[in-house]
């Protein structure tokens, strides 16, 4: 599709990737990965994807409803009572090593992938950890570097909560923190540098442990922009709590056993995926096109800060309008007396899957290369020429770009986890109208707005993926 139509382009951009492949520069392989997709039938794996969330939809349409009940039923294993303190151990134990990090972002080298707190931050945590946190479980609760050093103040110094966050504000202090990381993500001229990212992780970690201090735990749950991303990615782990067990399940099981999240929760649901969505979006040459900048002589971050800042905002309002009209028509369907608002929250979470599903396929080629950086830096953690792992001088390769047998099998992984991702998002939505609606047939056609959202944010999902890119 996009191929087509930007034929000329689409050559020169993989001449010039070829041309930097071969100067040797493995920072930019990225862009001979990007050159190897455009020769790729995109046309036909991204219809192929879209059919398949289709015929996701029409079978469950025509399948009786008690056919996607043991689908989500989860299996309770061990029982688990872990003692209390020990999330305190872990939580100060995170908390020392992200100073270490801060320090070596201020004394380090300056070369982001050189440096261990720009590799630990932008690849080991947000690509690796988050993706761990949506598959696996609840690991966040176990690291995150306040609960720790708050409780052991405490402890010291006899501090209790001494201020009462307003309930007018609901979540918007939680939404208020992940757009300004989304902005710095987005817009920030650079937001490697190794002594620009310590100043915020260090003044963002005693804004967040100040706030602890005053308001106590409510402040982590309502107003901490991360602790709310790590919690929502937790309702589509494969592992989580049933009663007093561990429970296994099928990815999302989790949104169909918790409770209807608060209309913030919802919101900020809808945030995750428009903000990541954009991620993508922003780096594309339509991206550029519509900004009238030209994307092979891209003139820096420090050109499109503010493009990127009213493209983050407007991306999102557009996703939640687009949610929100889906979500009304298909009441009006089935003339349901369930207010909107309501509806809203209630199917927000079947968002998830499709957020989780896209985090991974964007930045699934940034952490091949990037992790591997991140493991040289393991093995020499002081910088004094150490090899602890034995990874050898010439570990960093990324000869897997340049082939077009394994750049096809990268990127139909990513197009399998985003499509993946929707498929399971449908399944969602569906057993959940199920259970408020009553009976498949008004489940279905209720279903019928958001489904065709689903599938064509398909779509747009792929040509996401196989769209070149510049900047």
């Amino acid at each position: 599709m996009t191929h087509r139509i930007f034929l000329p382009q689409m050559l020169r951009f993989a001449l010039m990737a070829l041309a930097f492949l071969l100067s040797g520069r493995p920072a930019l392989a990225h862009a001979s990965e990007q050159g190897f997709v455009l020769l790729l039938p995109t046309d036909a794996y991204i219809l192929a994807g879209a059919a398949s969330v289709a015929l996701t939809v029409l079978l469950l349409a025509v399948l009786p409803g008690r056919v996607l009940e043991p689908v989500f039923r989860p299996r309770a294993l061990m029982r688990w009572r872990p003692w209390t303190g020990a999330r305190r151990i872990t939580s100060t134990l995170a908390f020392l090593l992200l100073c270490w990090l801060v320090w070596a972002g201020l004394n380090g080298d300056r070369d982001p992938l050189e440096n261990p707190l720009s590799l630990f931050i932008w690849t080991i945590w947000w690509i690796g950890f988050v993706a761990l946190q949506g598959v696996l479980g609840d690991l966040w609760r176990w690291v995150n570097p306040w609960t720790g050093p708050v409780a052991l103040t405490r402890r010291a110094l006899g501090i209790r909560p001494f201020l009462r966050l307003p309930v007018r504000f609901g979540h918007g202090l939680a939404i208020l923190t992940f757009l300004g990381f989304a902005a710095i993500l987005l817009a920030d001229p650079a937001p490697a540098d190794p002594a620009r990212l310590a100043g915020y992780i260090g003044g963002y970690w005693l804004f967040t442990y100040l706030g602890l201090l005053a308001f106590g735990p409510r402040w982590l749950l309502r107003a901490e922009g991360f602790n709310m991303l790590m919690r929502n990615y937790t309702r589509m782990a494969l592992f989580g709590r049933k009663a007093a067990r561990i429970g296994l399940g099928v990815p999302g099981w989790q949104v169909l056993a918790r409770r209807t999240p608060p209309m913030g929760v919802a919101v900020f649901m809808l945030l995750m995926l428009g903000s990541g969505s954009f991620d993508g979006l922003n780096e594309t040459f339509w991206w550029f096109g519509l900004i009238g900048i030209n994307p092979l002589e891209f003139p820096g971050r420090s050109a499109v800060i503010t493009q990127n800042l009213v493209g983050l905002v407007v991306a999102n309002g557009a996703l939640i309008a687009v949610f929100s009209l889906a979500v009304w028509l298909g009441l009006r369907l089935i003339r349901a007396q369930t207010k909107l608002a309501q509806a809203f929250c209630l199917f927000a979470p079947t968002i998830l899957p499709i957020a989780l599903g896209y985090h991974i396929a964007h930045y699934f080629t940034s952490f091949l290369v990037d992790g591997q950086y991140a493991l040289v830096a393991l093995s020499d953690p002081l910088a004094t020429g150490a090899d602890l792992l034995g990874l050898g001088h010439h570990f960093v390769s990324t000869g897997f770009f340049n082939s077009q047998a394994s750049v096809r099998a990268i990127w139909l992984t990513q197009a399998g986890a985003v499509v993946a991702g929707h498929i399971l998002a449908v399944m969602l939505a569906h057993a959940i109208a199920l259970r408020h609606f009553g009976s498949n047939k008004r489940a279905a056609l209720s279903q019928a707005p958001l489904a065709l959202f689903m599938v064509l944010y398909t779509l747009f999902g792929l040509w996401l993926l196989a769209s070149p890119r510049g900047g």
